[in-house]
């Protein structure tokens, strides 16, 4: 399969969910409420649990390729994302990420990339980091929305979050639930590189009691491509112990960035 070290690592390296709650309120429900309400009101629902033990399904498409993989996912918050992806049962990629690194090796084609979070920011056009990849999983802002300054309004039954300050090279919108305060979706625009990510959340399912993603929807966009990534959780546990097994194998090759 062409690509694979790409498409394991954009379906392993941006995932989150559970099941149910509908996310988009009815119009007469939204109010009109200040954007610091709103702001404090997210970081109320922020995850709250030590790990996450979960099950996932992931479908990847894009203009030449399309693949469906089964993953495990462990987290440790603030701490390690950990993940095993298969294929009918058959080993496929590891991948671990701490706040310092990111390693994950395949077997397909046997490669392995050890090192920073440049990989994945360069693949999806937007800098990341542990934190924002945490938030993403999590259904949390990717930026600390308490740091900076946010203009709103109620769009399509959404609260709508803007930095008040425009950057011409990058600009990143929020979309927030009224009825839970979590993501409904978030974009992040590169101008200068024509990219465009789109992370959306349809449903969240309170489970434990966390408000929890039940699917993410994962659009990456350029003047060349559309990438999708759907992911959908088969089952999730809280505040296990977890372990977090991971050895590169001898005779892989190392990923280039370029």
């Amino acid at each position: 399969m062409k690509n694979i070290s790409k498409i394991v690592v954009l379906i392993l390296l941006i995932i989150t969910s559970c099941k149910t709650n509908k996310n988009i309120a009815d119009k007469s429900t939204v109010r009109d409420i200040s954007t610091k309400k709103i702001i404090n009101n997210h970081y109320h629902q922020n995850f709250n649990k030590k790990t996450v033990n979960a099950k996932i399904s992931a479908r990847y498409k894009d203009r030449k390729t399309s693949a469906s993989i089964t993953i495990k996912l462990r987290i440790e918050k603030d701490k390690t994302i950990w993940m095993s992806a298969t294929k009918l049962g058959i080993p496929l990629a590891k991948v671990k990420i701490t706040p310092t690194r990111v390693s994950y090796y395949e077997k397909l084609q046997r490669t392995y990339f050890d090192g920073d979070f440049s990989l994945l920011s360069k693949w999806l056009g937007t800098e990341l980091d542990y934190e924002k990849v945490q938030n993403i999983l999590l259904g949390q802002a990717v930026l600390d929305l308490k740091k900076g300054k946010y203009n709103s309004k109620i769009a399509n039954n959404l609260y709508q979050l803007s930095p008040k300050k425009d950057n011409d090279l990058f600009g990143i919108l929020f979309f927030m639930n009224p009825d839970n305060f979590k993501l409904n979706k978030q974009e992040i625009r590169n101008t200068e590189k024509q990219q465009l990510l789109i992370v959306s959340y349809p449903h969240y399912k309170e489970i434990k009691g966390e408000q929890f993603p039940e699917n993410i929807r994962i659009r990456a966009t350029d003047n060349k491509s559309i990438t999708t990534i759907n992911i959908e959780y088969r089952s999730v546990e809280f505040n296990q112990k977890l372990t977090f097994p991971f050895s590169i194998p001898n005779g892989y090759k190392e990923i280039s960035l370029e």
